[in-house]
Parts: C-alpha cells; structure tokens; sequence
C-alpha cells in the first residue's frame, strides 16, 4: 500500500492542486481569471516541448531495433494486432459514450471557438499525413506527420547499422533529454492546472466537476469488462483453454505492478516473467512487450473515446455519425502511439487530440482531468494487453512456420 501511494504521489498531488483550484474557482467565482495566466504558462511549456520529445521518443525506440528478418514478420504481425486491438477497444467506448455520455453540464464558451474544418479528417488526409516543407513538420498542427517522419527516420537508421550508430546514439540522447524537460515541466503541472481549474470552475460554474463523476462511472466498469471479456477472448484465440489457464494463473503480478506504478514501462520486468511463464517464446516477447510499453495502449484508447466525446460535448458538437467515429478511432490510436514510456505521457496524447480536432488549448485540462482519474485501470490494460498481443503474435509466427 505504501509503494503504491508513493508511486502515485505525483498523480494525487496533481489531483490535489485541480480540486484546490475548483474550490478557488467557487468562492472566487470571475475572479480567478486574475491567476489564468499561470495556467497559460504551464499550457505554452507543454506545446513547446511536445514536439521533439515525440520525434526522439519514437524515432529512438524503432532505430534501436536489431535483426531483420523473423523481427521484420514479428513486428508486422505486431504491428497489426496493436492496431486492431486499438480500434476494438475504441469502438467500443465510443458504442459506450452513445449510451452513456461522459458530459453533463453547461457550454464552455471559449474564445476562437473549434476550427471546424480540422474535423474533415477524409478531406484532408494529405495535409494530415505529410507537409511540403520540413520546417512545417516542427509545428505542433502537423503532430501526425511528425509521427510519420520519426517512424522512417528510426527505420532509416536501424537499416543504416553500423555508419548510424553515433546517429542512433544521438536520437537515445535527444529521447533522454526531452524526457528530463517534461519531467522538469510537469513539477510546475499542481500550480498551472489548478490555477487553470480555478479559472474553468469560476467562470463557467462548478457543474463542470460534476461531470467527471460520469467519467468514472462509465470508464471504470468498462475498462474492468474489457479486461475480464475482451482479453479472455483474443487468449483464448491465441492459446485456447491451456493458454487461457496460463494466462490468468500468471497475469495477476503484471497486473498489480501496473496499478501499483502507474507505468507501463516500469511494469516490463514482470510482464517479461509472466510472458515466460506463459510460454511466449523469447524473441517474440523480448520484442512486443518493451515496444508495446512505448507505442500499444488499449487503456488509453478506451480514455482517448472519452476525452474526444467529452470535448464534442462541451462545446456542443455532435458526436455522431461514421465520419465522426472513424476520426475518432484513428485519433484515439494514435494518442495511444506517442503517451506510453514517457513521463507525463497522457498529457502528449491529449495535445495530439488538441491538436488533430483544431480545439482551443485552453480545452486540454479538462481532458487531464480524465486523464488523471482514469489512469490506474487504464494503465493495467496498457501493460497486459502487450502481455496478450505477445500470445497472439505467437499462435501467428507458428502458423507461418507450419505452413512453410
């Protein structure tokens, strides 16, 4: 219990400076407008760092990989898995948010409103995915074609070898290094989300926290049932009765460090152990479960569902209709791609859900808000869902072996 409170101290801390800020904001009423420039401050660090911490944090985990050919058919099977899992847990909340919308309350009138031309994600599938200028990949409105040029630059240097080692080294560094400024950033998060909070509840009234209760009313019992459900299912496809035994005999250590740490990559030693003793061959889990760590996140896609509809809801915009939901799904996966391994991960996924959609900045502590209360199941689905991604690559590079 004590290691567990530790390990989410910051978390509560976190959590302690928005409720103090909301409590700010209901006595202060319009006053607290006075301290939003110091929520704004926090806001324009973040934008300024998200940046080359996702270029280094992707482009160094995929140049770090070695040997091509089983791991080329490992990591494309895996690859597929963690995009088909991703959009399964995403059509489910956003089947979940239809039923039971996460936002109850009033308007938030922003200024600048949502560019609602950002939300023609069809339309514009060029501008989304590439730039004409590589100056123009630098800038925060172009985050997935930023993802798309670090992915071919790790790539580029792991088929480089050897002439790209200084290279490979220089990207580990920059993953480090951009690591440490968020960390040095977010011990500034308490003051500038609750001076934030103080200023949201103030002006737009406390029914705004009320909301939250919905959240986790609606994130937590479904995340449980696709942990029970969902996870039962793809083992059982992968393993079949011995591999769901297996499984459930050797997940619960994985589990409980996931909660009790709060991190995904924290939590791979055990996830290591736990794939071994449920029978993942070495190579395969030796891959899947420390990239998974960093670019697979079914908990966060569940979170992703929601922030986006929680979003569509305040400022009042219909979150219905398939264009709406296959943008939703393609957003929610790859938020899921840039949070995990990196200190205050979450919050880069909710930028790129900024970001993508053209909502204001002002709009993303509401969604840390979720972020933060849904983290622990959402962490433990992270974690073990890399766990059963393993099981599934297996039952497929064997399938190919018996074939060829």
């Amino acid at each position: 219990m004590l290691r567990a409170l530790k390990n989410y101290a910051f978390p509560l801390i976190l959590l302690a400076g928005i409720l103090t800020g909301s409590l700010f904001g209901i006595i202060f009423k319009s006053h607290t407008a006075v301290i939003k420039p110091l929520g704004d401050i926090f806001l324009n660090l973040l934008f300024t760092a998200v940046v080359p911490l996702v270029f280094f944090s992707i482009s160094s985990a995929i140049a770090g990989m070695e040997d091509m050919r089983r791991l080329a058919r490992i990591m494309g099977w895996m690859m597929f898995f963690f995009i088909l899992t991703g959009a399964i847990s995403s059509i489910l909340m956003i089947f979940c948010v239809q039923i039971f919308p996460p936002f109850a309350g009033n308007t938030v009138a922003f200024p600048g409103g949502v560019e609602k031309s950002a939300l023609s994600v069809g339309d514009q599938i060029v501008k989304a995915v590439t730039t004409s200028d590589f100056t123009d990949i630098l800038s925060k409105k172009n985050m997935l074609a930023l993802i798309i040029f670090a992915v071919l630059v790790g790539v580029g240097t792991a088929r480089a070898g050897e002439k790209a080692r200084p290279f490979a080294r220089f990207l580990v560094a920059g993953n480090e290094v951009m690591a440490n400024v968020i960390g040095m950033i977010m011990w500034y998060a308490p003051v500038g989300l609750g001076a934030y909070f103080a200023y949201l509840v103030g002006v737009f009234g406390p029914g705004l926290v009320g909301s939250y209760g919905r959240v986790v009313a609606l994130y937590y019992p479904v995340s449980l049932g696709y942990f029970a459900i969902a996870f039962s299912l793809y083992v059982f496809w992968a393993g079949g009765l011995r591999g769901l035994k297996a499984f459930w005999q050797n997940i619960p250590p994985t589990a409980l460090t996931a909660l009790a740490t709060g991190s995904s990559v924290a939590t791979i030693p055990v996830n290591l152990k736990s794939a071994e003793n449920i029978g993942t061959p070495e190579d395969i889990r030796e891959v899947v479960i420390p990239v998974g760590a960093t670019i697979h996140m079914e908990g966060s896609c569940l979170a992703a569902i929601v922030k986006i509809a929680f979003l569509f809801a305040v400022f009042h915009m219909p979150f219905f209709g398939l264009g709406v939901w296959l943008s939703a799904t393609g957003v929610a996966i790859l938020a899921g791609t840039v949070i995990s391994g990196i200190p205050a991960g979450g919050m880069l996924g909710e930028l790129l859900i900024i970001t993508m959609y053209g909502f204001p900045i002002e709009a993303m502590p509401l969604i840390t808000m979720i972020g933060t209360i849904v983290d622990p199941p959402a962490t433990m689905l992270n974690a073990v869902g890399d766990n059963v991604t393993a099981m599934m690559v297996t039952r497929q590079m064997k399938s190919v072996k018996a074939k060829a």
